[in-house]
């Protein structure tokens, strides 16, 4: 599994500015997948707003004192004919490219799955592009399934 000197922690305000870093890299990687991203300057979340926020949860994974990876949980109200009042949705799902493939989706998506059952959140959904295989084969490897498909037209 080669590096396991991963600490995986709550994202603190120390960390904002890599954080801000590392959305510009995700919104960079999913630009070729939705032609629909304004141009830059674009941010997709409200990070400083999260990282105090009771209702979202921010980690990150650090390897050797340097931040590599990072997702998030929102508490979100599901619509009003769901079988679940709220859910948990996962975002900013992202790993520096060299530390891809060694597990850290999966130890990200296994803490926010213990702080969305924390919050009494059984339902757990995320996004993700359709042409983005990796990002798919990588969280049906945790567990998560297909389930609808959003489609679009000019």
């Amino acid at each position: 599994m080669g590096d396991t000197n991963f600490i995986v922690r709550d994202a603190t305000m120390e960390d904002l500015p890599l954080l801000l870093d590392f959305e510009q890299e995700l919104i960079k990687a999913e630009r070729p997948f939705d032609v629909t991203i304004r141009e830059d300057p674009v941010s997709y979340y409200d990070i400083k707003q999260m990282i105090g926020d009771v209702d979202a949860k921010v980690i990150v994974v650090e390897s050797d004192g340097q931040l590599v990876s990072s997702g998030y949980a929102l508490k979100k109200r599901a619509r009003h004919y769901l079988d679940h009042e709220y859910f948990a949705y996962l975002g900013f799902m992202y790993t520096v490219p060299s530390f891809r493939g060694k597990g850290l989706n999966a130890l990200i998506v296994g803490e926010l799955k213990i702080w969305a059952q924390a919050m009494g959140l059984n339902e757990i959904r995320l996004t993700v592009y359709e042409d983005n295989q990796p990002a798919i084969r990588a969280y049906e490897k945790v567990g998560f399934k297909k389930h609808i498909v959003e489609m679009r037209v000019e």
